[in-house]
């Protein structure tokens, strides 16, 4: 369906076609029509779907009709606050909003749009919301910091969205939801997008929606179409990222998202990939977000061909040319997975996503499975066929919890060792800060020619290919 059936004002739809949008996907098909009629909605729709979009069209579409109405003239040099008020759970996917509004918003005279998250100065962001403001963009945490202080004004909020609602739910946000949803106009129209709203996010739902109209498209136990799954088994770690090698080394390989378990793993996995020769950065809840904001860039500008990266990065980042996706850690909840290799296959794309798993990851494996409804293809790379992979049988048995350390001291999983302390990616009560556990400022792995922290290493692949093959005989 072309986005002209939509009923959109035409300077949207012409900033669509500027962008190279005619056609609109199945979740803006069913969720723009509602939510321009003023309908509280729940939506659930697969990453890459075009969900963005859905809910930034009828937002502009209200801040173009109250421009229009005169009684809804604003007065100059009093602070009114935003018309449409967007939470998501990470500062990638704040900013990420951001940019789709102001793209589909060019056309429109004077937009404001605003971005309120943590890791940034305030002054900043205080001189924002002072100013004339339409679409204010924010993490919970951050905006609650603004509202305690008095700086922040919601009062003229016609429209809230709460963006990955079981995410924010996950990090510990739900007071700080209810209480921003209590300081907002009772006749507002509320949108929420959830991968489920099962469980504590169906009862937020029901407490702050009206009446909502279920929107269900391309839910998870649906197949990725343009997202190739495997799964490669590993007898141990150096077994593991022989076969990470492997595949990193091929020329098929456009640009390559790694994930791993912990903060720790993240640095140390890209420092090994620097030694190399790989042009990679890593990037997590620990880095300060001006370092943050340039690896992603250095990534959108392909200066980086591989980024590893925690979970932190799963939802927010959109980059069309990441080819293939690796599970070099497995994610802690399953339906993290889904969000993972989301990140690949996008834009009509194809898309490789491939996880690597230890015994001891059989129990995730398993759970993955359960979660999607869908059978991980197994398979492997000649010459680095595992010697230990569990059996079918095996795969289906519960998850030994007594692991041990991995083979560089730490450990990649919450709760492995007993008074072991890890790098986990923990929320506060407000923003989700996130702190390295023994207090050490983390290191900034950005490979960017330009000006950017290089890493150092080997510069040509047969230097990294022999320093690969010796390294067992070094240990």
């Amino acid at each position: 369906m072309s986005f002209e059936f939509l009923n959109l004002n035409e300077r949207l739809t012409r900033a669509l076609a500027d962008a190279g949008y005619t056609t609109a996907t199945t979740v803006q098909q069913q969720a723009i029509p509602p939510a321009l009629a003023g309908k509280d909605l729940m939506v659930s729709s697969s990453t890459g779907s075009g969900k963005t979009a859905s809910f930034v069209l009828p937002a502009l579409e209200r801040v173009l009709a109250a421009r229009n109405d005169p009684t809804q003239r604003r007065a100059p040099g009093t602070t009114h606050g935003p018309r449409v008020l967007v939470l998501a759970p990470t500062r990638e996917l704040a900013m990420q909003v951001a940019n789709a509004a102001s793209s589909y918003g060019r056309h429109i005279g004077g937009l404001r749009v605003a971005t309120i998250v943590g890791g940034v100065p305030y002054p900043a962001q205080l001189k924002a919301l002072r100013g004339p403001l339409d679409l204010l963009i924010a993490t919970p945490g951050r905006l609650m910091d603004h509202m305690a202080s008095g700086k922040a004004v919601l009062a003229s909020v016609e429209m809230l969205v709460l963006d990955e609602a079981d995410r924010m739910l996950d990090m510990g946000f739900i007071e700080d939801i209810q209480h921003i949803a209590a300081a907002l106009p009772a006749s507002r129209q509320t949108v929420m997008y959830s991968a489920t709203f099962g469980g504590h996010v169906g009862r937020l739902a029901q407490s702050l929606l009206r009446d909502p109209q279920r929107i269900d498209v391309a839910s998870h136990t649906q197949a990725h179409a343009d997202i190739e799954q495997r799964l490669h088994w590993a007898d141990d770690g150096r077994h593991k990222d022989a076969l990470l090698d492997h595949i990193l080394a091929d020329a098929d390989v456009d640009q390559a998202l790694i994930f791993t378990s912990t903060q720790r793993d993240a640095d140390w996995l890209a420092d090994r990939l620097a030694e190399f020769g790989h042009r990679v950065a890593s990037l997590h809840g620990g880095m300060p977000q001006g370092r943050r904001n340039r690896v992603l860039q250095g990534l959108r500008s392909r200066d980086l061909r591989v980024l590893v990266a925690t979970d932190v990065a799963a939802r927010g980042i959109d980059v069309p040319t990441i080819s293939h996706v690796i599970n070099y850690g497995l994610p802690m909840k399953a339906e993290d997975y889904v969000h993972r290799i989301g990140r690949t296959g996008r834009a009509g794309r194809a898309g490789l996503a491939v996880t690597l798993a230890e015994r001891r990851d059989t129990g995730m494996v398993r759970r993955i499975e359960h979660f999607t409804t869908q059978k991980i293809p197994q398979a492997v790379i000649a010459g680095l066929e595992p010697q230990r992979a569990p059996s079918p049988e095996q795969r289906f048995q519960p998850r030994n919890d007594n692991r041990g350390n991995d083979r560089r001291g730490g450990h990649r999983h919450p709760g492995e060792g007993a008074g072991q302390r890890v790098f986990l990616e923990r929320p506060r009560s407000a923003d989700p800060v996130r702190r390295h556990a023994d207090g050490q400022p983390p290191r900034a792995p950005v490979a960017d020619p330009r000006g950017i922290e290089q890493r150092s290493g080997h510069r040509r692949p047969e230097d990294a290919a022999g320093y690969h093959q010796n390294r067992g005989q070094r240990r």
